[in-house]
């Protein structure tokens, strides 16, 4: 199978469902923000952490292709075989995450900046970019139908990298720098 297709030259692309749209189409800036951000996970998952904790990182990988999978294809049509859409399950694993990570970590009475160890900085950039494309995915579900389930994923799932930094720096031994 060859990587090139040539189908993508005149600056359009498919969605699951044979929909050709623009690559500048919102539904395409959604779900290619989710997939930088799964990026950045998977790069954070390469570092030196603890394995159960690359572990979540790894599923977290998999539920943002499903994501992804999600916004690219129509709420009306059927996702392809062995794809499942976002689902208040996926919110709950990372509901469950946070709370595991957070009984770890001392209570937070102030604001902290996005920084500390080298690894915890790249959580916090993945952190923005899931803002990102939870505003992506915000601004689609304005003018298309789409799973608002992503929407609270990637909000949740923002939620959860930010708990996880503030837990890298504990495990890499530096304190969280309080903005005053």
């Amino acid at each position: 199978m060859k990587i090139y297709t040539k189908t993508g030259d005149k600056g359009q692309t498919g969605l699951f469902d044979g929909t050709r749209v623009l690559k500048s189409n919102l539904r395409v800036e959604a779900y290619g923000t989710i997939d930088e951000l799964n990026s950045y996970i998977g790069t954070i998952a390469s570092f030196e952490i603890p394995e159960a904790d690359r572990l979540t990182l790894l599923k977290i990988c998999k539920l943002l292709f499903n994501a992804g999978t999600d916004l690219a294809t129509p709420k009306e049509s059927k996702l392809p075989k062995g794809f499942q859409r976002i689902s208040d399950n996926e919110v709950k694993f990372l509901e469950e995450q946070i709370d595991k990570y957070t009984n770890e970590l001392p209570e937070l009475k102030n604001f902290i900046l996005p920084t500390g160890c080298f690894e915890s900085g790249f959580v916090h950039i993945a952190r923005t970019v899931c803002r990102r494309a939870e505003r992506c995915v915000v601004e689609l579900e304005q003018s298309e139908k789409v799973n608002h389930s992503v929407v609270v994923f990637l909000n949740r799932l923002s939620d959860f990298l930010f708990v996880f930094a503030r837990y890298v720096n504990k495990i890499k031994g530096v304190e969280d720098i309080v903005w005053k």
